[in-house]
């Protein structure tokens, strides 16, 4: 299937083919949109998907009409600068499908972006499902109304969901976590092997984000933190799988600009689950990836940083006291947490220490994730595929 041009930006020129339109604004996104084309065609539901998607979805058969990039925004400060074309883009696309009408629109996480152009198209008449729901059980609740008026069906990836959306009268179904049902069961013997690792060494992995924005805010702190925890741990390495070219590339400008070209770090393209699979713990900004380390079965430390405005806003309108998902899932502190001005390279070398000097503080995560693990994991390509044959019959 050919691919859309992405370098220009546009859809005037792009014909268009019957089918699924789908948005994605992120690597999680991406991942999880792949997923769902997957599950679509395994179970006789062929369709052309087009829209915004990444390397995975456009593997999986997507046409991409702008690159996924453009949606990845990291906080509120940050979004304003590209405000004007994030909305520029929405109303092409709105233009785009009423134009040529797929027989379903589907956003695939994404919300901020994907909720507007919904509701746009579902006024146009065109059914529409949004994949992953916003958390609204974490804050900002009243995003909920908004749901209400975008979607004719939510698809839900946490078992708590599904309850929140039908009380507010929203039809919904909770598939379990593509991830738990994708995923293999953890071996971190292959893993390292894959990844040609001594099996004897003590190997971090670091997850500093998938987005521009968050190398550009985390990467220092990352690289400072392993230039500490090697001043106590000298014969640990580190492992650091990066999405793409613009994040490797991204990571080591900042390797450089830190002078630390000396430190036992392993840069990889692509990889991190092999990396969460192999390593020993790790250190992983807060986010999608702190999900797939429980399903890989890795201890982790969980860390974020943001601008001062952008914490202010989200701190007043938080629902739980934890930000990440393992701890969300539990319903305790879990994990460790270490964020915002907390969060420096002594601190989190501190809480990495400890949990590479206990090892009942890592069985103890371990313990946790297996049951977690246990609820997430459902037959998701099945359920995905029961719940949109209904919009494509």
């Amino acid at each position: 299937m050919p691919r859309a041009k992405q370098a220009g930006g546009g859809v005037d020129s792009i014909p268009a083919l019957p089918g699924i339109g789908i948005v994605a604004g992120e690597s999680s996104g991406d991942l999880l949109g792949s997923l769902l084309i997957r599950s679509v065609r395994e179970h006789g539901l062929a369709a052309d998907f087009s829209g915004i998607a990444g390397p995975r979805m456009q593997a999986a058969g997507a046409r991409s009409l702008y690159p996924m990039e453009i949606l990845s925004v990291r906080g509120y400060v940050e979004a304003l600068g590209g405000l004007r074309r994030i909305l520029r883009i929405r109303r092409a696309l709105v233009g785009h499908f009423t134009a040529h009408r797929p027989r379903l629109f589907i956003g695939v996480d994404a919300p901020d972006f994907n909720l507007g152009l919904e509701t746009r198209l579902k006024r146009a008449g065109i059914p529409t499902v949004q994949f992953v729901g916003p958390s609204v059980w974490a804050w900002r609740p009243k995003r909920i109304r908004k749901v209400e008026q975008a979607v004719h069906h939510t698809l839900l990836i946490f078992p708590f969901e599904e309850a929140i959306y039908l009380q507010a009268g929203i039809p919904a179904t909770y598939v379990g976590h593509p991830l738990a049902h994708a995923l293999p069961e953890p071996n971190r013997r292959m893993a390292r092997e894959r990844l040609a690792l001594e099996q004897s060494t003590e190997w971090v992995a670091l997850l500093p984000g998938s987005r521009p924005s968050e190398l550009q805010a985390l990467a220092r702190l990352f690289i400072h933190t392993v230039r500490t925890l090697s001043g106590t741990r000298p014969h640990t390495r580190f492992l650091v799988p990066l999405v793409n070219r613009e994040t490797r590339q991204a990571f080591e400008a900042a390797l450089l600009q830190a002078d630390a070209r000396d430190l036992p770090i392993r840069t990889l393209f692509g990889h991190a689950h092999d990396a969460l699979q192999a390593a020993d713990c790790a250190l992983i900004a807060s986010g999608t990836a702190t999900l797939e380390a429980l399903l890989l079965d890795c201890p982790h430390v969980i860390t974020y940083k943001v601008p001062w405005l952008t914490y202010q806003i989200m701190k007043r309108q938080a629902l739980q006291p934890w930000v990440g998902l393992p701890n969300i899932l539990a319903g305790r502190a879990l994990v460790p947490e270490v964020l915002q001005n907390q969060a420096t390279p002594e601190n989190l070398a501190q809480a990495l220490d400890t949990l590479l000097r206990h090892a009942e503080a890592r069985q103890a995560q371990r313990e946790e994730f297996a049951v977690q693990r246990t609820r997430l994991k459902r037959d998701t390509p099945r359920l995905i595929a029961e719940a949109l044959r209904p919009f494509l019959a």
